[in-house]
């Protein structure tokens, strides 16, 4: 991906164990997550968008976790 977004960059490095998961990881997978429902929300097209296995298990970590 050449232009990638910045919380795609991190959640990215994330997973690929590049990068440490920290705060900033939540972060960025929460706003991922939220644009996400948005889109869902907007289009059907979006409607069997799912993240992977390994992104959801962080997603619902982001989730649990109180983010400033």
């Amino acid at each position: 991906m050449a232009r990638m977004g910045r919380h795609c960059r991190i959640v990215r490095g994330a997973l690929t164990g590049d990068a440490e998961i920290g705060e900033q990881t939540y972060a960025s997978m929460a706003v991922l997550a939220e644009r996400l429902e948005r889109l869902k929300a907007g289009s059907d097209l979006f409607a069997g968008v799912e993240f992977s296995p390994e992104a959801e298990r962080l997603r619902q970590h982001a989730y649990a976790v109180p983010v400033a």
